[in-house]
């Protein structure tokens, strides 16, 4: 399905890409502390409602 070059170059590509993710997050880490103080509150909620859906789900299929 793929070829052994397609494999090496999507390998390369994913470690260069988390490299330069890493740089560019440690570069950015205090105005991320700065502006998003808070923010994982928000996540939580997002799961929270997720996992609230799917019991609603479940309960209305009995």
């Amino acid at each position: 399905m793929f070829s052994t070059g397609q494999w090496i170059f999507a390998a390369l590509f994913l470690v260069a890409f988390v490299i330069i993710m890493i740089f560019s997050y440690r570069g950015d880490i205090q105005i991320h502390q700065k502006f998003y103080k808070g923010s994982y509150k928000v996540l939580i909620g997002f799961f929270v409602f997720i996992a609230l859906l799917f019991v609603i789900k479940i309960f209305f299929k009995r």
